[in-house]
């Protein structure tokens, strides 16, 4: 879809900048220098034109997307006045003539229905009001017509229906990725839902078991494991943000550890090494604590009920490494047989309890690329290596909100 989509952006603008030399005729001077022909500088400053207009768009059809391009569209056209519109009411209309809204609307019932554009004479009473004729654009998504854009002129012209037509069909283009944006925020959104449901009830109750065991030995053990237990949960469901930092994923994974270590004890050997230039690193919502518990899972639980004096060793790295931060988990436990591995990451088999690795790994992949799912090197009883490279800076990815367009 996505391909789709760039291939007719490509297909598109040079078709905009020919409707834009025509339909406005302006012919610059050759002293533009470095711009070189005038139709040359007519397509530049209509691919910069188009190029200010498409940001507001991409976050889809609504009144402030529509007033942050319309004035831009219009000067793509170069027509008197311009308005795009739902399929109820005008979004904006930038130029003269706005006493003709109702009348717009009043058009737009055949268009929209059909969506096929039309030319329409307008009338009007005032003698000075310049606008006569109206092209109407359907703009459509997957078929579905969202509303039109509206080119507004004195005259009948045939060179304003096909640009106008071309306009269109380039909004059009922002809309549906607009659309592709909302689907990946949604389905993200999704994800981090289930990612709370995941949350391992072994776990929870583990934790409560061990806190009320300190409750009469040592009160204030109790206490602070509470405390622990109560950070971790709330930071594993809060209600904001689909992204976080390094720094907070880590200071969650401390409250894990700490609640593992109280059952464990000194069984659990935890080292850390975070470079602190990499701790403002955005990544998504509980990407890193999935594989820290995936490590105690297989490196200690692993070892069985019969290996009860078994320690395990994890170790936990954050790297500085130019453009990227690359974080490593590391475990000296049972491992796993590759081929069940790549099984459980293609979603055939289900791991039991806590978050699956696969869920990481897609997540990833959605957020940055299909070059940034996880790493992982293990075997039967050679322990598991689990590497993930976040990208220090991505659009769209902020720790504070939600995805955004680029």
């Amino acid at each position: 879809m996505s391909g789709f989509v760039a291939g007719l952006c490509v297909a598109i603008l040079p078709l905009l900048a020919a409707g834009f030399w025509l339909g406005r005729r302006t012919a610059r001077p050759q002293s533009l220098g470095d711009l070189g022909t005038p139709v040359e500088h007519a397509t530049f400053e209509t691919l910069h034109t188009a190029t200010l207009a498409a940001p507001p768009l991409r976050a889809g059809l609504t009144e402030e997307a529509a007033r942050k391009s319309a004035r831009r569209l219009r000067s793509l056209l170069g027509t008197d006045a311009l308005c795009l519109t739902d399929r109820t009411d005008v979004l904006v209309w930038d130029g003269v003539g706005q006493h003709h809204r109702t009348q717009i609307m009043e058009l737009l019932a055949g268009p929209l229905e059909s969506g096929r554009g039309e030319a329409l004479p307008l009338s009007c009473d005032s003698p000075d009001c310049p606008v006569r004729w109206a092209v109407v654009a359907p703009l459509t998504v997957d078929d579905r017509v969202h509303g039109a854009l509206v080119a507004c002129a004195p005259r009948e012209s045939a060179v304003l229906v096909r640009a106008a037509g071309e306009v269109a069909r380039w909004v059009s283009v922002q809309l549906e990725l607009a659309d592709l944006d909302q689907s990946r925020t949604r389905l993200i959104e999704a994800e981090i839902k289930a990612l709370r449901a995941q949350i391992s009830p072994h776990f929870i109750f583990n934790s409560l078991a061990v806190i009320a065991s300190f409750v009469r030995t040592d009160p204030e053990r109790a206490r602070e494991l509470l405390l622990e237990f109560a950070d971790f949960t709330r930071y594993s469901f809060r209600r904001h943000g689909d992204f976080t930092t390094l720094a907070d994923e880590l200071h969650a994974i401390d409250h894990y550890l700490a609640l593992v270590r109280a059952r464990f004890g000194d069984r659990l050997d935890v080292t850390l090494q975070i470079a602190p230039e990499v701790l403002p690193v955005a990544l998504p919502f509980l990407c890193l604590q999935p594989l820290v518990e995936n490590a105690v899972k297989h490196g200690l639980e692993g070892k069985g009920a019969s290996s009860a004096a078994a320690k395990c060793r994890i170790g936990i790295t954050a790297q500085d490494a130019g453009a990227e931060a690359l974080v490593v988990i590391e475990d000296d436990g049972a491992g796993m047989d590759p081929d069940a591995l790549r099984r459980i990451l293609a979603g055939e088999v289900s791991p039991s309890g806590g978050i699956g690795l696969s869920n990481v790994d897609d997540r990833l992949r959605q957020v940055y690329g299909d070059e940034y799912g996880l790493v992982i090197e293990t075997a039967p009883g050679a322990g598991m290596k689990i590497t993930a490279r976040l990208p220090k800076y991505q659009p769209g990815v902020h720790s504070a909100g939600r995805l955004t367009a680029p």
